[in-house]
């Protein structure tokens, strides 16, 4: 067997020595050449050869003619990161099986998720920012106007691997928890112990919502100011570590312009960063970070470690965990 590796500058970093050395000796890994979206059509003879990817970030994005043509003994691709809409479609019409590390990339997502809720519960992000320039007439009375987590209904968009994660993270806390998913069942959200909610019952009712929609065609834009966030209540907040695509910009500006005690947290935007002259880059109310809830760190190399062991379960004949189908891109990240 021969396998390759696929993807960008992350790549070392995402799969460690350690983890590069046991796919070596298990899948024919040649550990030293990468292939990128820039290089690989340089190297069409080693990838005619592969039977396996091992990617993370940066997968090139291969056409089912690309795939025939240059990879036609690929049958497995391993991908340690997340999202894999960029790039799986082709490769599943091509009978190509995909595998993600989405579950791995969760844990520090629904962990930066979770801690924000916590916070925005008690009005931590305004207050501390009236705090911290001295403005005590401000702070003390705008954090006055927070329930705290004591049965603070939260609001979830989308209940997949991120939002099911978040949910269950929730549980330590006595918290009411709503949920939009339109694939959510019946029975599953009993199993959650959620309710499930429209979206304009939820930015409605919800003092913290937090975005974790599958990112599709279907859900552009889905997130715009008459059904939701002219809805929210005057100091709620709105978390998106989703995908921007999601939300209508312009119609979040004006509802934070309205109610200028709500909050936005958005570690996600359309597109990244904002452009130069963004309305959020001044506005008090909303608190940008640079995409930093995934995995960060050494946290990247549980992707790999995943990735290794779905490896090991589908050439051992076991059940794989992490498998993706065609289907499950519908409502996937």
């Amino acid at each position: 067997m021969k396998s390759v590796l696929m993807g960008g500058n992350a790549i070392r970093n995402v799969y460690p020595a350690e983890t590069r050395s046991e796919l070596q000796k298990k899948a024919g890994l040649d550990t030293e050449q990468v292939f990128t979206g820039e290089n690989w059509r340089s190297h069409t003879g080693e990838l005619a050869e592969a039977d396996a990817i091992f990617s993370t970030w940066g997968m090139p994005a291969f056409s089912e003619e690309e795939i025939r043509q240059y990879l036609p003994n690929v049958r497995e691709v391993y991908y340690a990161a997340g999202s894999v809409q960029a790039f799986a479609k082709p490769f599943l019409h091509c009978g190509v099986r995909v595998f993600s590390a989405w579950a791995a990339n969760a844990v520090p997502v629904a962990e930066f998720t979770v801690a924000q809720i916590i916070l925005a519960n008690t009005g931590y992000f305004q207050a501390a920012r009236y705090h911290s320039c001295g403005d005590t007439k401000h702070s003390y009375p705008y954090g006055s106007l927070f329930p705290g987590n004591y049965g603070c209904r939260i609001g979830i968009l989308g209940a997949g691997q991120i939002g099911t994660l978040v949910i269950r993270m929730l549980k330590a806390y006595r918290l009411e928890v709503l949920v939009f998913d339109p694939f959510l069942s019946d029975e599953r959200a009993a199993e959650l112990q959620v309710t499930k909610a429209p979206l304009e019952t939820i930015f409605a009712e919800c003092q913290t919502i937090s975005n974790h929609l599958a990112n599709n065609a279907q859900t552009v834009g889905m997130l715009n100011y008459e059904t939701c966030f002219s809805r929210m209540k005057d100091n709620a907040t709105f978390i998106n570590t989703g995908r921007g695509a999601q939300v209508v910009e312009e119609d979040l500006v004006r509802a934070l312009q309205e109610k200028p005690d709500a909050t936005a947290l958005l570690d996600v935007t359309w597109p990244e960063p904002p452009q130069p002259g963004h309305p959020f880059y001044s506005m008090p109310n909303v608190f940008l970070t640079p995409h930093i809830a995934g995995s960060k760190g050494d946290e990247v190399q549980r992707m790999s470690l995943y990735m290794l062991q779905e490896f090991d379960r589908v050439h051992s004949g076991e059940k794989p965990l992490y498998e993706v189908t065609e289907e499950m891109l519908a409502h996937m990240a």
